[in-house]
């Protein structure tokens, strides 16, 4: 079993990323710019948005945080959206996600300008990817490509499972799996909470993506002999014995499922830090103006 190391992947990646921005500042280009739009505290929220500012430094980007209270008002956001929109020195922002109950995520994220639509949410942005152009690709399930591209885990003609159907990852994932070049070539299954047959799909899987939020779902008897599980679930679960009082806990039964696996990943340590790493490589795209040029 080769457990699946997403931090040290995505400290490579990032070192990557400043050795590139370090040549293109030395050239007299444009250091590139991401911003971030926070609202409220939400304890998950916060954690992600200051591990992508320190992100950020260590590529070599200029960073923005914009704050904004739970009783920002939707056009208010969209104003600074627009703002954003139209700052040239920004290259790429993102929207952190969820948004309180007032505010239409989809709104705000079809307000966005695609180009500099980093976190890959926006409907021109998803359907290019659906049908195979240079976009931004959402960060997660991108960078669940780039650990089966450096682990050289083989996917052409193999039977993969995805577990859940969400916007950010099932779907985006399942599109990607079944593309014409590597990592893909898949024959691709999505499964749901109200699918039929599901460990049975499963356990005929040679790879199995799970992101259902809901801790340890994907059990032993579910997994064959030498299957690849990519883990996306983090759950925050009580736990007393920590100075945090929690812990965050994966969708796979971790301790059941490794011994049968040929390639698992670890929660935290495994898609986290790789989901971050991608939204820094779709900052340099937009940068360099890799992708949409004017």
């Amino acid at each position: 079993m080769t457990l699946i190391d997403g931090k040290a992947i995505s400290e490579q990646i990032k070192q990557e990323i400043a050795a590139e921005v370090a040549e293109i500042v030395a050239r007299g280009g444009k250091r590139p710019h991401l911003a971030a739009i926070l609202v409220g505290h939400d304890g998950g929220s916060e954690t992600y948005v200051a591990s992508k500012v320190k992100a950020c430094e260590v590529c070599g980007f200029k960073s923005t945080l914009i704050r904004f209270e739970n009783d920002v008002t939707e056009a208010e956001l969209l104003a600074k959206v627009q703002e954003l929109n139209e700052d040239d020195d920004v290259d790429g922002f993102i929207v952190q996600l969820p948004l309180p109950d007032h505010i239409s995520a989809q709104k705000v994220i079809e307000a966005i300008d695609y180009r500099k639509d980093v976190d890959g949410f926006h409907p021109i942005n998803v359907g290019r990817m659906g049908i195979g152009l240079p976009c931004y690709v959402s960060a997660t399930p991108n960078g669940i490509l780039e650990l089966l591209r450096r682990y050289k885990i083989e996917t052409q003609g193999k039977k993969c499972v995805v577990l859940g159907r969400s916007n950010i990852v099932g779907k985006p994932m399942a599109i990607l799996m079944m593309q014409k070049k590597y990592p893909g070539d898949a024959t691709v299954t999505v499964c749901h909470s109200h699918s039929q047959n599901l460990e049975q799909e499963c356990r005929e899987a040679d790879i199995i993506i799970v992101a259902m939020g809901k801790p340890n779902f994907l059990k032993a008897d579910m997994v064959k002999e030498g299957a690849v599980v990519i883990d996306v679930g983090t759950t925050r679960v009580p736990d007393a014995t920590r100075k945090s009082g929690f812990k965050l806990t994966g969708d796979v039964k971790f301790d059941e499922v490794a011994p049968k696996c040929s390639y698992i990943t670890p929660v935290p340590g495994g898609v986290g830090p790789m989901t971050i790493v991608s939204l820094m490589k779709n900052t340099l795209l937009a940068g360099t103006k890799a992708i949409y040029k004017d």
